[in-house]
């Protein structure tokens, strides 16, 4: 072997003792971690949606994902022969559905709801605009994701005003405040609570 090939040996050995010494192994087969997580939170597969479905009245409602308001597919009953025009009978049973604990399936895409069950709505008061609602509970005293999930829901529906807005107050003589839900509220529910201005009575 003459001297340059003697060189290069030796620099070959020195390069590979130098890569060993670093912790770096050479290979010639691509090493695999495996697929990159591939659940999506907030999204149930077809199957899961079509297992929610039933007979009554299609809406939507919003529930809590990620800290922010999604809209889920679900099937209301609304009891009433007028039941598809009383705003009273369809703010009750879009509260009630709220009130109902997420579907197995909904807890695996990670759904969860802050408004509790009891809470009743009603018509205008005396003097209350014929678009209000009268919660049984001052709207106030909810906690913030359960007032933007009620806002939103109600906002999309027969419940809402002319403007997609929401008047609401609580029993009795509570004043009526009329709340709107905007895309920060559906981002932020937990920060950013709904705009509101207090309306006045028309007595």
């Amino acid at each position: 072997m003459n001297g340059r090939r003697m060189r290069a040996a030796v620099a070959a050995s020195l390069l590979a003792a130098a890569l060993a010494g670093c912790g770096i192994r050479s290979t010639e087969v691509p090493t695999d971690f495996g697929p990159a997580p591939s659940r999506v939170p907030c999204v149930m597969s077809g199957s899961s949606i079509a297992s929610q479905s039933g007979s009554g009245v299609p809406a939507q409602v919003f529930l809590v994902c990620a800290a922010q308001l999604v809209t889920v597919d679900r099937t209301v009953r609304i009891p009433g022969e007028k039941a598809a025009t009383d705003r009273v009978a369809i703010a009750q049973a879009l509260l009630d559905e709220l009130a109902t604990p997420p579907s197995d399936s909904e807890k695996d895409a990670g759904f969860a709801t802050d408004v509790r069950g009891g809470t009743t709505v009603s018509g205008p008061a005396e003097g209350d605009p014929e678009d209000a609602l009268r919660l049984s509970e001052p709207p106030e005293e909810l906690s913030a994701f359960a007032l933007a999930q009620i806002v939103c829901t109600l906002a999309g529906s027969a419940g809402a005003a002319e403007d997609h807005t929401v008047i609401m107050g609580g029993p009795a003589d509570d004043p009526l405040r009329r709340y709107a839900c905007t895309p920060e509220v559906r981002s932020r529910p937990g920060t950013v609570a709904p705009p509101v201005k207090t309306v006045k009575p028309e007595r």
